[in-house]
């Protein structure tokens, strides 16, 4: 039997909401780690039903490290004023820049990646890069999970980084 305590703590791990944290309990039996599964398998679903949707509002963020040294931008897109407003689009944001100050991708996706890149190019691919705070999810991931919380389209619109010393 689900709790309304099982509910919530599945609200406060995923942000889902109240039914769909109850309807992801009950279909895993009680089942945390597959009703997390379950949460983020119905968010792929919602992003990809949304994906053709206009992202004309959003914001642009900045994140400062290093005592100045790193710098980045990003520019997030949604559909409408009232979701960049909000607390998760905003921690989205901040996430997003902080990972570009980190991780220093080279593009967006992996079509954006140089061919000639070091390495892998999905590792210099922000939207497929592991997410710093949680090396289990991909920015990509986190921006999913958003637009299961916000209920609209979220995209990445240009992004850009800055190292004191280098070109």
């Amino acid at each position: 039997m689900v709790t309304t305590s099982d509910i919530k703590r599945l609200r406060e791990e995923t942000g889902a909401g109240v039914m769909d944290a109850k309807r992801a309990l009950e279909e895993a039996s009680g089942d945390f780690d597959q009703a997390r599964k379950l949460i983020r398998q119905q968010g792929i679903a919602a992003a990809a039903k949304k994906s053709d949707r206009e992202t004309s509002q959003g914001l642009v963020e900045s994140y400062i490290h290093g005592a100045g040294r790193i710098g980045a931008l990003v520019e997030v897109q949604c559909e409408t004023d009232f979701v960049a407003r909000t607390e998760t689009f905003k921690q989205l944001a901040r996430d997003v820049a902080m990972q570009i100050a980190a991780m220093n991708p080279l593009g967006l996706t992996i079509d954006d990646v140089p061919e000639d890149v070091v390495g892998k190019r999905e590792d210099h691919a922000l939207l497929k890069q592991s997410f710093i705070r949680d090396s289990g999810v991909t920015i990509e991931d986190l921006i999913q999970a958003a637009i299961g919380q916000t209920g609209e389209n979220i995209k990445i619109g240009r992004f850009a980084r800055f190292e004191l010393g280098t070109e």
